[in-house]
């Protein structure tokens, strides 16, 4: 296939992977904060540690929407890795699990910057966010992996 088809397909494949890794990553957080009143989910739309945003309250579909614009370009980013390094099946699972899981322990400690999110010492909390991160990373990894004409 020509050059151009690549790039169109890298970017579909991206756009595909970190929608559906982050709607995943997002259900699986409301589900834990609403059986549990942690709050994880809070933690994940989270602004108020940018200071444009942390003065304006924002609607959750909107800040939920810019968690799906990340969770894109982190895809995007990572299939561009995966492509140019001609990464095997496994091997992108590997990357892409660990990059989703080192994601989720820098992220934790913006924890520190909110007074609506869990406390940095909340071990059950933490357990569940890294869950949610693992959870995205095996969705992520598993459709950035797939091989056209391959079952899913």
């Amino acid at each position: 296939m020509a050059r151009g088809g690549n790039h169109i397909k890298i970017t579909v494949k991206s756009i595909v992977g970190g929608l559906v890794s982050g709607i995943a990553l997002g259900l699986f957080l409301k589900l834990i904060q609403f059986l549990t009143n942690l709050k994880v989910y809070t933690l994940l739309l989270n602004v108020d540690y940018v200071p444009i945003l942390k003065n304006i309250q924002l609607p959750e579909i909107i800040e939920f929407g810019l968690h799906l614009v990340i969770s894109i370009m982190l895809a995007f980013i990572l299939n561009l890795y995966i492509k140019r390094k001609r990464l095997r099946k496994e091997a992108i699972h590997r990357f892409v699990l660990r990059v989703s899981l080192i994601v989720g322990l820098l992220l934790y400690p913006t924890t520190l910057l909110s007074e609506r999110t869990p406390s940095i010492t909340d071990a059950y909390a933490f357990v569940m966010w890294m869950a949610g991160h693992w959870i995205y990373g095996i969705i992520l990894a598993r459709i950035l992996s797939h091989k056209e004409g391959e079952r899913v």
